[in-house]
């Protein structure tokens, strides 16, 4: 005996209003860029080459078309960009934004009857049929190149036109298919379309070109033209004065950023002494990070380093010799600050009615009150505003943010585009070594670049596996790749040499168009604090004057290294992108090969770089090709930029490196014609 199952034998039905229904005929998913799924707008800068991908398909054997359609800041849309298919449904496309500001794009997908009618008269030809088999085909497509002449610029109209005669005249058949024939580019380029779906509109903010290429250094412009005795007490002060003696030295490296650590008042309550100190001596000037003083706070000038007058005076100075100055957004307090005593609900009180101070245990940072957002958020806001802009309009328009990853993201959200309402121009640096998808989220919300794990991938494998993830990720997060840091002084670094410091700079220049370094590293310092992943005598707690004429006198500084590594960056376009890089293959894990090539200039930058500072690695390379813009057989010259020695390479070449005269070669490709 049959059962009948009464939920399968009721009907369907559908609650609709839960469901998203199609508004179009055809399918369009998985449109890129979109940042998750659209909640954020995606990333691009002036004149970047930015992919838009989608997949779309449709029902029968009719041939789908895909295009483009975007619009930049002034709300003009541009001519649509056709997509051209690939595998697995997908279609893509290129587009390249001229302004900064928000633009805007939709995917249209078509039915191209022009192609399909093309498409189908070949393979009947092909398969013998002739003019009498063929006659409704030939009716079809002059109605539908009728249509086209209606579509493609005056001056092909004729081309149309004859090409309609001839497909409803004469007897032989090639004769009157080919000139309809040849119009497929044209019609492609201007397509009769028809049945348009459209997708979802997608968002784009792009930014200008230092967001994503920009080369920075550090500096802490207190020791600039400061004296310190031989006990370490200090006799003289470096001051914005004294520092504007420092950016020619900056600036002959080639570096277009000037990173200046917090320039604030700097607390006295729980002030650290030298390497962290808990007890301090008389004339310790403290952490710049534990901001505020009876002197002032996030809006104020340390007395020490001059005046406000004084610190415009050194921002014009460093645009002068080509650099503009970041600077650091630390959203802390030290205990005397001005909101200490004005806003308390700003801050955490614990049982006892002592406010808390700032711990990522076992560390401890008693120096340093971290903010509480949830008092009183309205008010908070708006002080922390209030600072962003006035140092925006003191010309300040990089910020380089320390630990934003402590702070709530809803605000860093609400900041960074209330920023970018007054100035688009404004970026924002986010310092965050955190877990992964912290990282990667604070790119979505709006941060324009981030540090990265760059520092602690020390072998070929993880550094080309971490590098794809941030290429997949172009879309959201940009890196900026830095060797060191006042923080960071890893162990590769401490035990591996001059020429582990080359091999860290040619990492970070050649793999991201941003990079940076901290002063110092072009001496080789690597001195540690014992038990730390950091320098002993650190500069965040102590002044660190350095001769750096004599240093560069004496062949002590990697300063024209440095300075070479930075002129082949500026020289070489395919080195201002990220989504370019691409890496080759090579039989010695000690070796990373990769290219970058820039399409519209033709120029292509290929490096291949050892991970081992002790001794002399060889190679042999399989280069992918295509992704050099050549075929596999093809033979070209390949020009070392450091030594200027030219090589005749193919697809299999070997390379053998010194870390001691040459640890990377950083060639330019010149095709052969």
């Amino acid at each position: 005996m049959t059962k009948t199952i009464p939920h399968l034998a009721a009907p369907i039905r559908l609650r609709l209003a839960n469901v998203t229904i199609m508004t179009g005929r055809f399918m369009i998913e998985d449109v890129t860029p979109s940042v998750a799924c659209g909640r954020y707008p995606a990333k691009a800068v002036v004149g970047e080459l930015v992919p838009v991908t989608a997949r779309c398909y449709r029902e029968g054997h009719q041939a789908l078309g895909c295009n483009v359609v975007w619009q930049g800041p002034d709300g003009r849309p541009r001519p649509f960009t056709r997509m051209e298919p690939a595998e697995d449904d997908l279609w893509c496309a290129t587009i390249k934004p001229d302004a900064v500001g928000w633009w805007s794009f939709t995917v249209e997908a078509f039915d191209d009857p022009y192609r399909y009618w093309r498409d189908s008269v070949i393979k009947k030809i092909d398969a013998g049929q002739g003019a009498e088999d063929l006659a409704n085909d030939l009716a079809e497509g002059a109605q539908i190149l009728e249509r086209a002449v209606k579509i493609v610029p005056e001056e092909s109209q004729a081309q149309v036109l004859d090409a309609i005669a001839a497909l409803r005249d004469g007897e032989a058949l090639y004769p009157r298919v080919a000139p309809a024939l040849a119009l497929a580019e044209l019609l492609w380029q201007y397509p009769v379309r028809e049945l348009v779906t459209t997708s979802e509109e997608h968002r784009i903010w792009v930014d200008r070109e230092r967001a994503l290429y920009s080369s920075w250094y550090e500096f802490f412009p207190r020791s600039e033209g400061a004296k310190v005795s031989d006990d370490g007490t200090v006799v003289r002060h470096g001051t914005f004065a004294t520092a504007k003696q420092r950016l020619a030295g900056v600036a002959k490296m080639g570096f277009d950023v000037l990173y200046l650590p917090p320039i604030h008042p700097i607390g006295r309550v729980n002030r650290k002494g030298r390497n962290n100190s808990l007890t301090t001596e008389p004339g310790d000037v403290g952490s710049p990070w534990a901001i505020g003083s009876s002197e002032g706070g996030h809006d104020t000038i340390h007395p020490e380093l001059g005046t406000l007058a004084d610190f415009r005076s050194f921002v014009k100075a460093a645009s002068r010799v080509g650099l503009e100055v970041a600077m650091d957004l630390a959203l802390q307090t030290a205990p005397d600050h001005p909101w200490v005593a004005e806003h308390p609900e700003w801050f955490t009180t614990k049982p006892d009615g002592t406010i808390a101070y700032a711990e990522n245990p076992p560390k401890k940072y008693q120096d340093i009150y971290p903010l509480n957002f949830d008092n009183d958020p309205e008010g908070i806001r708006a002080e922390i505003l209030r600072v962003v802009l006035h140092w925006v309009e003191q010309g300040i328009k990089i910020f380089r943010v320390d630990n934003p990853h402590t702070k709530p993201f809803d605000f860093w959200h609400w900041l960074i585009w209330k920023v970018k309402e007054v100035d688009p121009d404004v970026l924002f640096l986010a310092e965050a070594f955190t877990r992964p998808a912290i990282m990667h989220g604070l790119g979505k919300i709006g941060f324009t670049q981030s540090y990265t794990y760059f520092t602690w991938r020390t072998n070929a494998r993880e550094m080309r596996e971490y590098c794809e993830e941030l290429v997949a990720s172009a879309d959201h997060m940009r890196p900026n790749f830095w060797p060191n840091t006042p923080d960071i002084l890893h162990e590769t670094l401490q035990h591996g040499g001059p020429p582990m410091f080359k091999i860290r700079a040619v990492l970070a220049s050649m793999l991201s168009p941003s990079w940076g370094m901290y002063a110092g590293f072009e001496l080789f310092e690597h001195l540690p604090r014992p038990g730390a992943e950091e320098y002993l005598d650190n500069e965040k707690f102590q002044l660190r004057p350095r001769d750096w004429a004599a240093a560069e006198a004496e062949g002590r500084s990697l300063a024209p290294f440095i300075a070479r590594l930075n002129e082949i960056r500026r020289e070489n376009p395919a080195l201002h992108r990220l989504r370019n890089l691409r890496f080759h293959e090579v039989d010695n894990d000690a070796l990373l090969c990769w290219s970058k090539r820039d399409p519209d200039s033709g120029n292509t930058v290929l490096v291949v770089c050892t991970f081992d500072a002790g001794g002399v690695q060889w190679g042999n390379t399989t280069l992918d090709m295509p992704a050099l813009g050549m075929d596999w057989h093809e033979r070209f010259t390949v020009t070392d930029e450091v030594t200027g020695t030219s090589y005749d390479w193919g697809q299999h070449n070997a390379v053998r490196l010194d870390p001691f005269l040459q640890p990377a070669h950083i060639f330019t490709v010149r095709r052969r014609v």
